[in-house]
């Protein structure tokens, strides 16, 4: 009788434990919490860095919108830079594709999918390619014959001409019928296009009644975010990698729910599994083809990961940053250890902003003990 009885005591001290701990974390419920600013010159260095005086004309610089920082769960430092305000639902770019993963790691949790998957079992125009899997996709791992080039080289861009030309309508379909270049898996490239085939392989997970309200369903309402727009192209798909709209308390949310685990309160809102995958450096990334500062790519998350040979593409940030990032200067980036999480929106037309020169500025203010 002693042994069940010991047994069931510290069962009930366990649960009283996970209780307390859920009880002390701060959760936006339904807004931020946020503590007094304290000035500093860490915190005076880092607005210098984040918001010098801005020239509207040349636009060039580091030309903030939004910075938020969130440490404990807590608003700690809030700054926004006309027209752009807390309530304004901002252009996030290529952190779209961040947000289709974890849109995608709630479908995952629901049995809808698997990684080893063909794409074409969910988005038959994929028939084509039918080596190509989900997991590849969601490592831009496709082997597509793809370019990624923006508006310095527009006339060979896959991309520009899948958001702007000839594949406007159909984005997935235009993706679909790009030739193989590579085995798929075998190499990194990144492609806007693998993740708009991954968006309309959603609506064959989900169903085509589900598919226009499941990002709301399954991710934002859930989080609180009360400020999305995602734009569809003319064939009724997400544009998952670059047009999804969301103010910076809101994005800040999905960061949370990214630092604590995939968990919202006490609600396991992304499986365990899918956090690992998304956070796991793509096996066949080859670092020393990469550019100075370039972050190593997880499952359509950016990651700070120290690769056998080569350095920390963030020096001065946590080895286990993770982040959305996209064009022009947009991030979202959570420091699990740190418990501190930072979204920035910019308009950065030039490469004076550095993802390091703002992780190190925001640490030195911000961080409880700042970690080599």
């Amino acid at each position: 009788m002693f042994i069940p009885s010991l047994r069931r005591l510290s069962l009930a001290l366990g649960f009283s434990l996970a209780a307390s701990t859920a009880l002390a974390e701060n959760w936006p419920q339904p807004d931020w919490q946020s503590q007094t600013r304290v000035e500093s010159a860490a915190l005076a260095e880092l607005e210098q860095y984040a918001f010098p005086e801005r020239d509207d004309v040349e636009r060039t610089g580091v030309r903030t919108d939004a910075l938020l920082v969130i440490r404990d769960g807590q608003i700690v430092y809030e700054r926004y830079a006309e027209p752009t305000t807390a309530r304004t639902a901002h252009l996030t770019w290529s952190m779209a594709k961040s947000l289709l993963a974890t849109t995608l790691g709630v479908a995952y949790g629901e049995g809808r999918f698997k990684l080893d998957a063909a794409a074409a079992q969910y988005y038959p125009a994929m028939a084509e390619h039918p080596q190509i899997k989900i997991g590849h996709l969601l490592n831009w791992a496709s082997g597509l014959a793809w370019e990624e080039d923006y508006e310095y080289a527009p006339l060979k861009s896959s991309v520009v001409a899948m958001l702007y030309t000839r594949g406007r309508a159909d984005m997935a379909a235009f993706t679909a019928a790009h030739a193989a270049g590579a085995a798929p898996g075998t190499r990194f490239r990144y492609s806007s296009g693998d993740s708009n085939v991954l968006a309309a392989a959603l609506r064959g997970m989900v169903g085509e009644q589900s598919y226009a309200d499941y990002p709301w369903t399954a991710l934002f309402e859930p989080l609180g975010i009360t400020s999305a727009t995602w734009e569809r192209d003319a064939s009724g798909t997400f544009v998952a990698s670059s047009y999804a709209y969301l103010s910076a308390r809101d994005l800040a949310r999905v960061g949370l729910l990214m630092q604590r685990g995939g968990r919202w309160g006490e609600r396991q809102l992304l499986p365990a599994a899918w956090v690992d995958f998304v956070s796991t450096p793509f096996a066949g990334y080859q670092p020393q083809l990469a550019k100075p500062g370039d972050a190593v790519p997880g499952g359509h998350w950016w990651l700070n990961a120290e690769l056998p040979g080569s350095t920390r593409p963030w020096p001065d940030a946590p080895a286990d940053t993770i982040a959305a990032l996209g064009h022009w200067g947009q991030g979202l980036y959570v420091m699990p250890q740190e418990n501190l999480l930072v979204v920035r929106y910019a308009d950065d037309r030039d490469g004076s902003f550095q993802h390091n020169d703002l992780l190190k500025r925001v640490r030195a203010a911000f961080a409880a003990e700042v970690q080599p």
